[in-house]
């Protein structure tokens, strides 16, 4: 089972400071996952300038220039936010028991651990 999934809510935690240009602290959505690779894209974050050369459609309009978009980053480099502290947080897997049509089985589901700091 995944640590991270898309959709969501991580914080950058390592590479330079905002105030550096880089993008420690921000949270954003994850947009995809990776798995091959052990990378996420996260909106907003770790954005690319891509050159795109210049074309045409069938209507005539020109594509191409320049665009930016996210790239990946690796999946250490990010970590999932706490829904309640809005902090950082590490995932941990439990086994709870659901019950759906009166059948009963064990399922593993994520949540957040609490820090030492925060209990």
């Amino acid at each position: 089972m995944a640590n991270i999934k898309k959709g969501d809510l991580v914080q950058v935690i390592s590479g330079r400071t905002q105030a550096r240009g880089g993008d420690r602290g921000k949270q954003g959505r994850v947009i995809e996952v990776i798995p091959e690779q052990n990378r996420v894209v996260v909106e907003g974050v770790n954005y690319v300038t891509k050159h795109v050369k210049v074309g045409q459609t069938q209507r005539g309009s020109k594509t191409g220039g320049i665009e930016t978009h996210e790239a990946p980053i690796h999946v250490s480099n990010v970590a999932i936010v706490d829904p309640e502290s809005k902090k950082p947080t590490r995932v941990g897997f439990r086994n709870e028991t659901v019950t759906k049509d009166g059948v009963t089985k064990t399922v593993r589901v994520r949540y957040a651990k609490k820090s030492g700091k925060d209990l």
